[in-house]
């Protein structure tokens, strides 16, 4: 047994306590991060060159050259596409910071009050031209045809009194003219329809017709009235957004008013993108700003309320700090959405004024019909990778997408069941 005197009575080695303060990461304030930034350069304006020598012309009915993937970059690297962007942002620049009323009745030259005169008498032959009875389908009306045959045959004097000569210049002019309403076969209307009005008002620029003092007029007043017009066909015709994927858009039918309207909002000393969502700033300056009226528009025609639920990105894009921002996307949209979309531009007509690229595809070459001599519900022929490619006009497609009932017409439906009252109709897909 061992002795007491055996035993160690030092104390325990206690294991000493780390200090934790060294371990620990130093606070550091957060960072704020800067905003993402888009890669894609804004798109410039080119210089707009005078018109052409008309005595070097010869007109030609315009007809689809953009039939392949490699038409199609033939354009984009163009003096024609140069042209468009140079008329399109000429007319944006045109109006910067300007209201709609700041444009009086004696500002507008001769010819711009032939042009309104012009739509004037194409709201008469729509109010001429009655839809058909189709009980309460929302998809085309086949009356729309019976407009646009009517107004193919009355065209040809407006076009004489706006001063277009001789014959075969109006024939050229008239067919961007015919196709700014829609197309006839499937009796739909999107951006491309509405880029037809532009290449229109083109046309009369290079026929020395429209000068560049009539750009603001140009937007101020003729393209606000074709605006008024076609929310006019589309409500009585029940004309089908263009493409599959619309609905998803900025709008199911326009685009220009986001880009002109927003070059008009520039600078604006309280209108902010996010003043979109506050009715009275819609209710009270829709008419001077086409931005706003636009969108008080689609929130007419949407069974659902909030931008959030029927149009997601014009909701994103309310979010954007100033409107130069909000420009500067508008413009990009345009190269990239409309210009450098091929299944839009399949549909693009080219002429003597507004010229194709040597070296472009021709209809004739691979027996396609003309844009409009599509056969009536029958099969689309589009060209894709050098192949003719044939779809169903009803199916699913990246050309021309599939049958999309219009929102306008839902509108219109509602009010017709509810006798005005159209707030309890539900819903219905791609609304």
């Amino acid at each position: 047994m061992p002795s007491t005197t055996d035993t160690n009575d030092s104390p325990a080695e206690v294991p000493a306590i780390p200090n934790l303060r060294d371990r620990l990461p130093k606070l550091q304030p957060r960072r704020k991060q800067a905003p993402l930034s888009n890669p894609l350069p804004v798109p410039e304006t080119p210089s707009l060159f005078s018109p052409p020598d008309l005595s070097t012309i010869t007109f030609q009915k315009p007809s689809r050259r953009i039939l392949s993937p490699h038409d199609h970059d033939l354009f984009l690297a163009s003096p024609t596409f140069k042209l468009i962007l140079a008329f399109v942002f000429g007319l944006t620049e045109s109006v910067a910071g300007m209201p709609v009323s700041s444009i009086k009745d004696s500002d507008l030259s001769p010819t711009v009050i032939s042009i309104l005169d012009i739509i004037d008498k194409v709201e008469d032959v729509a109010r001429r031209s009655p839809p058909e009875n189709q009980g309460d389908s929302r998809f085309g009306n086949k009356g729309f045809r019976d407009f646009l045959d009517l107004t193919a045959k009355e065209h040809m004097e407006w076009h004489k009194q706006l001063g277009v000569s001789p014959e075969a210049a109006i024939t050229e002019v008239s067919t961007y003219f015919l196709q700014s309403f829609g197309n006839r076969t499937r009796i739909d209307y999107g951006s491309g329809h509405e880029l037809n009005f532009m290449l229109w008002l083109l046309c009369l620029y290079q026929l020395g017709l429209v000068k560049k003092t009539d750009f603001r007029p140009l937007v101020m007043k003729v393209f606000t009235r074709y605006l008024t017009l076609m929310r006019l066909i589309q409500s009585t015709y029940y004309l089908e957004p263009a493409g599959s994927h619309g609905v998803w858009g900025l709008d199911d039918y326009q685009f220009l008013p986001f880009l002109f309207g927003a070059s008009q909002l520039l600078h604006h000393p309280y209108i902010r993108p996010l003043s979109i969502h506050q009715g009275f700033i819609l209710e009270e300056y829709s008419k001077d700003y086409l931005y706003l009226g636009q969108v008080n528009f689609v929130n007419s025609v949407k069974n659902v309320e909030g931008l959030r639920w029927h149009s997601p990105m014009l909701d994103d894009i309310s979010s954007a700090k100033s409107w130069v921002k909000v420009e500067d996307g508008m413009r990009r949209m345009f190269v990239a959405e409309v210009l450098k979309k091929l299944p839009v531009m399949q549909h693009f007509l080219f002429g003597s004024l507004v010229p194709a690229e040597q070296g472009m595809s021709r209809e004739e070459e691979y027996g396609i019909s003309g844009e409009d001599e599509e056969p009536e519900g029958g099969e689309m022929i589009v060209m894709k990778d050098g192949m003719r490619h044939v779809h169903q006009m009803n199916s699913w497609g990246d050309c021309c997408g599939i049958k999309v009932p219009s929102s306008v017409a839902a509108a219109q439906e509602m009010k017709k069941r509810m006798g005005g009252n159209a707030e309890s109709l539900r819903r219905i897909p791609f609304d």
